[in-house]
Formats: C-alpha cells, sequence, structure tokens
C-alpha cells in the first residue's frame, strides 16, 4: 500500500531533526515522540513539565523523562540561565544528520557501583551492533512494557559491565516482575549480588530465585505471626535469617511470640530470640515438643490444680524458657 502526503491541508510547519527519524523512531517510545513534537512545535519557549502533559496527554513524570532522553540523543540542549522549574528548551541548531552528531561510542570504563550513563545515540549504536542487546529490550519489554531510558541503561550494564549472560537478565527480570519489585535500582542490587557470588547460569539463578521466593515466604509467614504491620528492620531481618538457618517453623515462632505477648505485653524480637535459643537447647524443636514439656512440668508439679501460683511461673519460665541464660 502507498501513502501520499495531502499538503494541501497543511498550514505552518515545523521541522524535525532528521536523526530522530534515522536513530530513534524504534527506540523512542510514542509518549517521547509526542514530547518533542510538542517542543518542536514550541520552538523558542520555555515550556513546563505541566505544560507539555496538558498538551500530549503524557504524565509530568513522563514528560520529564522524556526530555531527558532527548537532551541525552543530542536533540535537545538545556537552557542556560533558566530556573529550575521549567523543562529544557531546544537545540537553536539541532542536530539534522548522522555526520554532524558527536559519534556514538559505547562506554568502556568499568562501572562495578554504578552504571554508565548512555545517551540515546549511544543506545542506539549499541542496539545496532549487538543483537543480543536487541533481544534483550525486545523481552524486557514484553515483561515490563515500554522500556525507560534508564531501563536501558541498566539493562546494558547488567550485561556489558557486570557480565551477566542474556538468559540470566532475564530471568532477573521476570523474578523481579512477580514479586512487583520493577525498580531499576532493586534489580540492579540483586544483578550486583548475582555477579559477585557468580550466578551466571540458569541452574544457578533458578536455584537462586528459589532460595530468595523461600526466604520472602518464610518472611512474610513470621510477619503474620507476629502481626506486623511493616517491613522487619535491617535488624529483625537479620534475626529471621538466622531463624530460617537454624530451621525454626513459622509455627514455634508464632508460639514464642505469644509467650512474649503474654510475658513482656509487646512484640521484642531479642526476647523472642531467647525464647528460641532456650528451646532449641532444651531439644524441643516443634511447638507439640513445648507444650508436651509444659504439660510434663504441671503434672509433675500437682495433677490437683488447674493453674499455677507466681512462684510457680517462675519456677516454670525458668526451666522451660531460661530467658535470661
Amino acid at each position: 500500500m502507498e501513502f501520499k502526503v495531502n499538503c494541501g491541508i497543511w498550514g505552518a510547519m515545523f521541522g524535525v531533526p532528521s536523526i530522530v527519524a534515522d536513530n530513534f523512531l524504534k527506540l523512542a517510545t510514542g509518549g517521547q515522540i509526542k514530547v518533542l513534537l510538542y517542543l518542536l512545535r514550541c520552538s523558542g519557549k520555555m515550556c513546563s513539565a505541566e505544560d507539555i502533559s496538558s498538551n500530549t496527554g503524557v504524565s509530568p513524570e513522563e514528560a520529564e523523562e522524556a526530555v531527558l532522553f532527548w537532551q541525552q540523543a543530542n536533540v535537545l540542549s538545556p537552557q542556560a540561565n533558566s530556573a529550575p522549574a521549567p523543562v529544557p528548551s531546544l537545540m537553536e541548531q539541532p542536530v539534522t544528520n548522522r555526520s554532524e552528531a558527536a559519534p556514538a561510542q559505547k562506554s568502556t570504563e568499568p562501572a562495578p557501583d554504578h552504571k554508565v550513563n548512555l545517551s540515546g545515540q549511544e543506545i542506539a549504536a549499541i542496539m545496532k551492533d549487538s543483537q543480543d542487546i536487541r533481544e534483550l529490550f525486545t523481552i524486557a519489554e514484553n515483561i515490563l512494557g515500554t522500556l525507560k531510558n534508564s531501563q536501558m541503561n541498566s539493562i546494558i550494564w547488567m550485561y556489558d559491565h557486570l557480565g551477566l549472560k542474556k538468559e540470566v537478565i532475564i530471568t532477573l527480570i521476570s523474578y523481579c516482575t512477580s514479586i512487583e519489585k520493577t525498580n531499576t535500582a532493586y534489580i540492579e542490587k540483586i544483578a550486583s549480588v548475582w555477579a559477585e557470588n557468580d550466578i551466571n547460569t540458569m541452574a544457578a539463578a533458578q536455584d537462586e530465585i528459589q532460595c530468595l521466593s523461600a526466604s520472602r515466604d518464610y518472611i512474610s509467614g513470621i510477619m503474620r505471626a507476629f502481626e506486623m504491620t511493616r517491613r522487619p528492620t535491617t535488624k529483625q531481618t537479620e534475626l529471621i535469617q538466622q531463624w530460617k538457618n537454624a530451621g525454626f517453623s513459622v509455627e514455634l515462632l508464632r508460639y514464642a511470640y505469644e509467650k512474649t505477648v503474654e510475658r513482656i505485653d509487646k512484640l521484642n524480637f531479642d526476647y523472642i530470640n531467647k525464647i528460641l535459643l532456650s528451646w532449641r537447647d532444651s531439644g524441643f524443636a516443634t511447638v507439640q515438643d513445648v507444650k508436651n514439656a509444659e504439660t510434663d512440668y504441671r503434672n509433675k508439679k500437682t495433677a490437683s490444680k488447674s493453674s499455677m501460683n507466681d512462684t510457680d511461673v517462675e519456677e516454670y519460665e525458668s526451666v522451660i524458657n531460661q530467658f535470661l541464660h
């Protein structure tokens, strides 16, 4: 099918840099194209993110992200001596062809703690030269939706600088999506740990995901058992990991929590830990083990009494829990 532009309906016209059509029709998102067209139409004016949003339908945040994308592509440049609120203006002389643009080169400088901030041009050049990157972007878009410039940077960083294999990166992104943790910083944090620990095969990645999933399930179970309404602190998480490694069941933890609340009327991880260590030292591995010990103690104390006095309670706690040992 052939198409012909109806020149008769044109009114005033404005130019679009050739580099946009040459390099960015596939790379840029629809929102980024809309923002650029609006700014081109408003050439010479200062436009705020809110102005762009109201005239293009993208959110102010997406507008700012799009402006950053086009700045990195050398299509837009910051306006000198402007207030911080408005969006940067168009270049006075935008790049119009590939030969006028700065050469697109992929940075080779190592970045163990921070990814290289590649421009749109550099990303386009990398995509052109690397089938793996093109495939990574395609699959990642199917998982995450339209990729932002920061996400593209992140994927390239994981592949080139961390050295993670393509299938490992996709496995990581899929896992983070499944737990609704698609923040770029979160994905990069896990990627760094994987690279450091040489988790760089499908088998190793899947094993690690099983461990991560088990840890998340364990923490979630403890939060329910302890009636917590917020995520555990770093110190609490360290204790939880120790309990998991020691093989304490969530059921046993729940019982220790109940004993703690009975004793001090609040949730206290250190107190629960003392109870658990005391039970382990006494050979109690399950709630039933503890309850059997409680029953045996009561039976030995007296068969006729239905409850213990205060002295008995103190003696019982020293035998069963040994809180302060």
